[in-house]
């Protein structure tokens, strides 16, 4: 796992701690945590060392963590040290674990991550939810909840929070969905409608899928701009280390910028907007090609096997992405374009039409575009991560608990 930069639980802002003798003890504890999870297996000498606290502070620091169930020993470090050694530290693979589910517009997924990092626990539900009210389908999402609950705790974890990544529109509460157009969900409370013992923090799909690029993606700037697709394409901006949200919380609707002012209606009510060019369907509909369950895995085989009309699709769908995204380049002038979902595995056809178009446009030199190794599984990531990013910055919550 990856060090800070801090990002608070993504729907639910976080606090400062007070500046108190306790908020001080707090503050310490969170960077023991992100200093092992970041470096270790580490010493508390090491530790020590690394965050500038004597090491009789961090023992009584690290004796606390471990009561908690968040760090555990691992015996003496690997030898070759000069003097005694030390008992090497390590985050626990067991207590607290992130729980992240997605509500996709043809899937429901959930996924639970040890404090590790590592995936423990996953549950995958497909079929159509578009034009389904947010009740049966937030049933069954809360079914696979309990499912891989379950299997967690088999394992010796328990959830420490639950993360919901939705693809629309999402209140700073963190629980009201405002809009999905592909779902066609207005002012949808998830938090009254998911389990009451876990209380869930919603957010935009997008958001979650950059959060997990920033932590999870190797050699990911600090500034640039996060596009994924499914059916519908939304974007993050992600600046300094930190999601930026904008007034209400909905920056980054890349899909709904239009590309044709005067191209065809959109769900959203506009015309001409970025989905209608370069979401999936719209790009099934240019290459001639039936929807089917493995929609990307199909464009690309017959991308990969010299389909011209599909190629032709995928080219104009890049045009209209490079389109869109130049005004985001030109305005927040950001270290770089990452590309997730299922865009990154359409990219080897997308990207050339996506960085000619950029390079002719932008102002300043071209802005370079990446792929996310993460591909359609960032948002669940992200959230889960976004679960055990909160235990790490305040395990003084958890200790309290334990």
């Amino acid at each position: 796992m990856t060090a800070p930069p801090h990002e608070a639980h993504p729907a639910r802002p976080g606090r400062a701690l007070p500046d108190t003798q306790q908020g001080m003890r707090r503050r310490n504890l969170a960077r023991v945590m992100h200093t092992v999870s970041a470096e270790g297996p580490l010493s508390r000498a090491a530790v020590a060392s690394r965050i500038g606290l004597t090491r009789a502070a961090v023992s009584t620091l690290v004796d606390e963590l471990i009561r908690s169930g968040l760090l555990e020993e691992l015996g003496p470090e690997r030898p070759g040290r000069v003097g005694r050694p030390g008992s090497a530290l390590a985050v626990s693979g067991q207590g607290p674990a992130g729980i992240g589910a997605e509500v996709g517009v043809d899937h429901l997924a959930v996924c639970a991550v040890d404090l590790r990092g590592r995936v423990r626990a996953r549950a995958v539900r497909y079929g159509s939810n578009r034009g389904r009210s947010p009740e049966p389908v937030l049933e069954q999402l809360t079914g696979l909840v309990g499912q891989v609950v379950a299997e967690a705790e088999a394992e010796g974890l328990w959830p420490a929070g639950l993360a919901v990544a939705v693809p629309g529109l999402v209140a700073r509460d963190g629980r009201t969905v405002v809009r999905a157009p592909n779902l066609d969900w207005h002012d949808a409370d998830l938090g009254a409608l998911l389990p009451a013992d876990l209380p869930p923090a919603v957010d935009n799909e997008a958001n979650f899928g950059a959060l997990a690029e920033l932590w999870l993606g190797d050699g990911t700037p600090r500034d640039f701009l996060h596009v994924s697709a499914e059916i519908g394409i939304g974007a993050a901006v992600v600046f300094d280390g930190r999601l930026l949200r904008g007034t209400r919380g909905f920056a980054g609707e890349l899909g709904h910028v239009p590309v044709r002012p005067d191209g065809p209606e959109c769900a959203c009510g506009g015309r001409g907007c970025l989905e209608q060019y370069a979401g999936e369907k719209a790009v099934l509909r240019a290459a001639g090609v039936a929807p089917g369950e493995d929609r990307v895995g199909l464009l690309a085989g017959r991308a990969a096997e010299g389909d011209e009309d599909v190629r032709r699709a995928l080219r104009d769908a890049g045009t209209a992405l490079g389109i869109a995204l130049t005004g985001a380049v030109n305005l927040l002038d950001p270290e770089g374009v990452v590309l997730g979902g299922a865009l990154a595995g359409l990219a080897p056809w997308l990207l050339p039409s996506l960085r000619d178009e950029l390079a002719r446009r932008t102002a300043g030199p071209a802005c370079p575009v990446s792929v996310s190794e993460l591909g359609p599984q960032g948002p669940l990531l992200g959230a889960a991560h976004s679960v055990v990013r909160a235990v790490l910055d305040d395990p003084g919550a958890v200790a309290e608990r334990a």
